[in-house]
């Protein structure tokens, strides 16, 4: 109760100020609204490389602010925070804006109306989805009815949301309740990446320059999702690593991928050292995708991504029963998932070891959920996004449009 009267006041002064604001006229600027730094940072270089004549704003999630330090040419602002000048500035630039992009659910958008001709684009973190969100997330029936209907009020704002694939395109219309005519099918920028071999060598040599043994041994990556019940709990890891090291250590090492909020101890690091390493705090797990010969992971979306290398998969949902209880899926585990399924170290182990994988049904899974993201993303999305500023007359800024 306390925290939806917090929520409501804050509301309630973000809307009496964005109203202030809205007296001000549109600019051409986008502003980009950022809990996860990749897709916007993507899009950025691209406006850049093609010198579209747009300022560019940055409101900035306190969690990733640290990945614009080098953006030299935008402003980027701490977004939501105590800091009550960053919050006017921020409101001002939203209110003023002719381009708003937002990549995750923002709240303070139940409490705005924007003016006619503003672009609101949802651009999701994620390319794929195996776990329910939005009003399939099966936690949503505790929240109050007052709850549920900001969120009807922030999914109704979205003109377009990005997908990657038709597979997508269906659930962000289940999950947003939108319609078709909302899905904007121009890929998913962060993939561009996997399409890009000179910028993959790049960042293949720098990793293998900060840690050597990655080079010499075939790599396992261990990322799995979430859970509010790991908050700040050391050592909550599922996998047996002792029987990890015990079994592999001769061939593999193990990269662990977990939420920052998950705390590992030194012993743990340093008694496999050379085996296990905690690469939670690197900020761009595609990167790591690169290095990566064999990805374990449970209810995440990376395989989506990870599907566009064609390379193994073990998925080890070991909560899978009480996950879906509490969260949701998308449908049956299995038929999610393109590769096979481990509820213990053990059998994840002698998956490892067979190196039995089904790679015709990892193409299936890539063609399902990459069906645009083929390299192309970012340039047709910019092309869609800023043909008002770039196109000579309406004739031609409506034929772009069409396109999508």
């Amino acid at each position: 109760m306390l925290r939806e009267i917090v929520i409501e006041i804050y509301l309630t002064i973000f809307k009496l100020v964005f109203t202030l604001f809205k007296l001000c006229p549109l600019k051409d600027k986008a502003v980009f609204v950022v809990s996860f730094s990749q897709n916007n940072l993507y899009i950025y270089n691209e406006i850049r490389r093609k010198e579209i004549p747009i300022e560019i704003i940055f409101l900035v999630k306190k969690s990733c602010i640290n990945d614009f330090k080098n953006v030299s040419d935008a402003k980027v602002i701490p977004f939501e925070t105590a800091n009550i000048m960053n919050m006017l500035v921020s409101i001002y630039h939203l209110a003023s804006s002719k381009y708003v992009i937002v990549d995750n659910y923002f709240g303070f958008l139940s409490s705005v109306t924007f003016k006619k001709g503003v672009d609101c684009i949802q651009l999701w973190h994620a390319a794929g989805a195996i776990k329910t969100f939005g009003w399939k997330d099966q936690s949503i029936k505790n929240r109050s009815a007052h709850a549920r209907k900001r969120f009807e009020k922030v999914y109704k704002q979205f003109n377009k949301v990005v997908v990657g694939s038709e597979a997508m395109a269906s659930i962000f219309i289940q999950a947003f309740n939108l319609s078709t005519e909302n899905m904007l099918r121009t890929g998913v920028p962060r993939t561009d990446l996997f399409y890009d071999k000179n910028m993959q060598q790049k960042i293949i040599r720098r990793l293998y320059q900060e840690n050597p043994v990655l080079k010499d041994k075939k790599v396992i990556l261990y990322a799995p999702t979430y859970r509010d019940s790991q908050l700040n709990k050391v050592n909550h890891v599922a996998i047996d690593i002792e029987e990890m090291y015990r079994q592999l250590k001769d061939e593999y090492v193990l990269l662990l991928k977990f939420h920052p909020a998950i705390k590992l101890s030194e012993d743990l690091k340093s008694e496999y050292k050379e085996f296990a390493y905690d690469y939670s705090s690197y900020r761009d797990i595609n990167e790591l995708l690169l290095v990566t010969d064999i990805l374990i992971t449970d209810y995440s979306s990376i395989p989506h991504e990870f599907a566009i290398l064609n390379r193994p998969m073990i998925f080890f949902p070991y909560d899978l029963n009480e996950y879906n209880s509490e969260r949701g899926l998308w449908g049956p585990y299995e038929e999610l998932v393109p590769g096979p399924i481990a509820y213990t170290t053990t059998e994840i182990l002698s998956l490892i070891k067979e190196n039995h994988f089904d790679y015709n049904k990892i193409q299936d899974f890539n063609k399902k959920w990459n069906l645009y993201s083929d390299g192309h993303s970012c340039k047709r999305l910019v092309e869609f996004l800023f043909m008002d500023v770039t196109a000579q007359d309406e004739k031609e800024r409506k034929a772009a449009r069409e396109v999508l």
